[in-house]
């Protein structure tokens, strides 16, 4: 049987067929586009297009045309008749229960009693599929229409050739919910799976010094030490990190070898030299195989303050370090001592605070070390953990401090933290590295008094681990400092200079600025 098609008023290429009584059977493109198939049923009557519905059954409607389009009766299909409702988003939704009625009528088609119908031995082109298209078919749905249908099939739900696809069902929001959490949780699940695979290779692989530097790198964290202990029992914990550890230095530190401005004149006059300017500052940038560092030089010690929150009290939440940089209008400040981090609430100190010569917090614990100035603007780096709070404020009294903080020398396996670097221009003696490689903030004075003052990155800032204990002391002694002092690190660790952060905290939530601190040490402005 021979098949042709023509072109409709738009352009459109409209395929037919004849079918085998020798009706010629038609499609036509509805107003969205989509081609809908018209045919003739058993009974001669010329129907218009119809469509496949979400069960695959072919769906259309018939109507009995009077004289007027406006008094039309509808009258059964040979195929089970669907209703459409149009909902306010133009979608169609199929009612099995409900008979067809006028107001949600979307798609339909004719009998031949319309006079729209062509004869059953009729051949050719059939003239009434573009009257169907143009005066009576106003919407259908968006599904695709395509394939043909038998002539001869008594049932309207059985499909001839290709069907058309199926409507796809609108996302409820709890599926959309479900499948984000799903997502996550294999999201999760692949990250730490890799992430403990990624640790396991580093602690029990062939590395000894990639192991050992790892261990005492998480020994140092304030939370992560949980890490090791996934691995290692606490005596192998220990034997590790003394691969990497430190000696002492119990040498009372010197206050002599220190002379602000750079010494004295021939007559023992404190003249001083006469080419060093107090009044300089400079911030250098560092870097090292494992970090990236900042560091101010202060020529004038006396520019050097502690700033705290305390008011009488301290306040559960710490401020960040712009807050106590801009509130005094100073130039730059960096993290200080040790102080209570959890949850980064960072309110309140630990060990001993004194601001400007008032003593605003002391609990000196086991391992402590005070780190600050006397009133001769001179470092102070000493011992306090075996004393009371009396004894405490004894010395404080005694060795005249203006400000300082405190942070600890202790390494018993489970709490690694280190603060002495150089005594009276000695330095530490170290073993390996002497540390892990970690964030770090330092702070150091050369013998003309200048102040150093160090912060590093690490924890995978930059792809950098930080810095260790042998870094540290290496760049202190380069750059001439006759005492020096580790103090808080790690995401404390911060620099704030003149109007911006030259060194933010490594965590990621707090990647552009600091954590909550308690205190900082800060930098005069001066024009």
């Amino acid at each position: 049987m021979s098949k042709e098609g023509y072109y409709d008023d738009n352009g459109n290429y409209i395929g037919g067929f004849y079918d085998e009584d020798g009706n010629y059977v038609e499609g036509y493109y509805d107003e969205y586009g989509s081609y809908a198939l018209a045919y003739y049923d058993e009974k001669g009557n010329y129907l218009g297009g119809g469509y496949y519905n979400e069960r695959g059954e072919y769906v259309e409607y018939a109507y009995e045309i009077e004289e007027s389009v406006q008094s039309a009766e509808p009258v059964k299909a040979a195929a089970p008749v669907k209703e459409i409702i149009d909902d306010s988003e133009g979608e169609y939704n199929i009612d099995d229960d409900d008979d067809l009625t006028y107001e949600n009528l979307d798609a339909f088609a004719f009998s031949g009693s319309s006079g729209y119908s062509s004869s059953k031995s009729g051949s050719g082109k059939n003239k009434t599929s573009k009257e169907l298209d143009n005066s009576m078919i106003n919407r259908r749905s968006s599904a695709s229409r395509s394939g043909r249908v038998d002539a001869s099939s008594s049932s309207r739900s059985e499909k001839s050739g290709s069907t058309g696809k199926r409507r796809k069902k609108k996302l409820t929001v709890g599926k959309v919910i479900l499948r984000a959490v799903i997502a996550l949780l294999v999201f999760v699940l692949i990250t730490v799976g890799g992430l403990y695979f990624t640790i396991l290779t580093i602690v029990k692989g062939p590395s000894e010094a990639a192991k050992n530097l790892f261990v005492s790198t998480i020994q140092e964290t304030g939370q992560m030490k949980f890490v090791n202990k996934l691995f290692f029992s606490e005596d192998e914990i220990v034997a590790i990190t003394g691969q990497n550890s430190m000696g002492t230095l119990d040498e009372e530190l010197d206050t002599g070898l220190i002379t602000i401005g750079g010494g004295s004149s021939e007559d023992g006059s404190d003249a001083g030299d006469s080419s060093f300017d107090i009044n300089g500052f400079e911030l250098i940038e560092l870097t090292g195989r494992t970090y990236y560092a900042k560091m101010m030089i202060i020529n004038d010690p006396s520019r050097v303050k502690l700033s705290t929150i305390y008011n009488g009290s301290w306040p559960e939440y710490g401020q960040c370090l712009d807050e106590f940089v801009e509130n005094g209008n100073y130039l730059a400040g960096v993290n200080g001592g040790e102080y209570q981090s959890d949850s980064n609430k960072g309110g309140h100190p630990k060990g001993i605070v004194v601001c400007d010569g008032e003593i605003q917090y002391n609990n000196p614990q086991a391992g402590d070390v005070l780190i600050g100035f006397n009133t001769d603007n001179i470092l102070i780096i000493r011992d306090v953990g075996n004393l009371s709070a009396a004894e405490a404020k004894s010395l404080v009294e005694e060795l005249q401090i203006r400000d300082c903080v405190t942070f600890k020398d202790i390494a018993d396996g489970d709490d690694n933290h280190f603060a002495k670097l150089i005594i009276n221009g000695e330095s530490i003696p170290l073993s390996g590295s002497g540390s892990g490689a970690n964030p770090r903030t330092v702070i150091g004075q050369k013998a003309d008094g200048t102040v150093l003052i160090l912060v590093t990155d690490g924890r995978g800032a930059s792809g950098h681990l930080g810095a260790t204990a042998a870094d540290l002391v290496s760049i202190m002694q380069e750059y001439g400092a006759v005492n020096a002092a580790n103090m808080d690190g790690g995401s404390s660790s911060s620099m704030y200079y003149d109007g911006n952060y030259e060194m933010t905290s490594v965590t990621l939530y707090y990647a552009n600025s600091s954590w909550r601190l308690p205190l900082a040490f800060v930098v005069e402005r001066r024009d």
